[in-house]
C-alpha cells in the first residue's frame, strides 16, 4: 500500500513537471523575448549622445571596411576571387536604408550565417561578442543620422511596414 501510494505522488510529480515544461514551451513559443526585444529595436539618428557615441563606435569596428564617410569598397556588387562580396557603402548609394532597423540590429550582432542558418561567403563578422546592444544601436544611429531627410523618411516608412507585421 505504501509503495502504491508512492508511485502515485512519483507519477503525479512527473505528470505536473511535463505539464509545466510544456506551459513554459508555450509561452516562449509565443512571447518570444528575442523577437520582442529586436523588434522593438529603434535607432535614434536625431539623439547627438547616441550619434556620438555611434560615430565612435563605427570608426573603431566598421569604418576599416565601410569607410569613413561610409562609401563602402569599390566595387561592392561583384564578389572578388575569393568569392566574397566587397563591403557595401551605407550611405545612399548602398542598401542599408532599404532594412527595417530590426534587420539592421540582427545582421550587425549576430552576422549573416547566423540569421540564415548556414555558411554564405561574406566577411561581416558578427558582433555580439564585441559590441553591446546599445553600442549597436548608436553606431547603426550613426549611420542613419548621416542620411538625407528623405532618405531617413524613407528608411522610417520601412519600418513601419515591418513593425506593421
Amino acid at each position: 500500500m505504501l509503495v502504491t501510494n508512492m508511485s502515485k505522488k512519483i507519477k503525479n510529480i512527473i505528470t505536473g513537471l511535463v505539464v509545466l515544461c510544456g506551459l513554459v514551451a508555450v509561452f516562449f513559443y509565443i512571447n518570444d523575448p528575442l523577437e520582442t526585444v529586436v523588434n522593438n529595436i529603434i535607432l535614434k539618428p536625431n539623439d547627438k549622445v547616441i550619434t556620438s557615441l555611434g560615430k565612435e563606435i563605427y570608426t573603431n569596428n566598421c569604418a576599416s571596411c565601410h569607410g569613413k564617410n561610409l562609401e563602402g569598397q569599390p566595387n561592392w556588387r561583384e564578389r572578388n576571387d575569393a568569392g566574397y562580396l566587397p563591403a557595401p557603402p551605407h550611405d545612399k548609394t548602398g542598401h542599408t536604408w532599404h532594412h527595417s532597423d530590426a534587420y539592421l540590429f540582427q545582421i550587425t550582432k549576430y552576422g549573416l550565417e547566423e540569421l540564415i542558418g548556414e555558411k554564405y561567403p561574406n566577411n561581416m563578422p558578427a558582433y555580439k561578442e564585441t559590441l553591446s546592444d546599445e553600442e549597436i544601436i548608436a553606431s547603426l544611429s550613426y549611420i542613419k543620422s548621416m542620411w538625407s531627410k528623405s532618405i531617413q523618411n524613407k528608411h522610417d516608412k520601412i519600418n513601419s511596414r515591418s513593425n506593421a507585421k
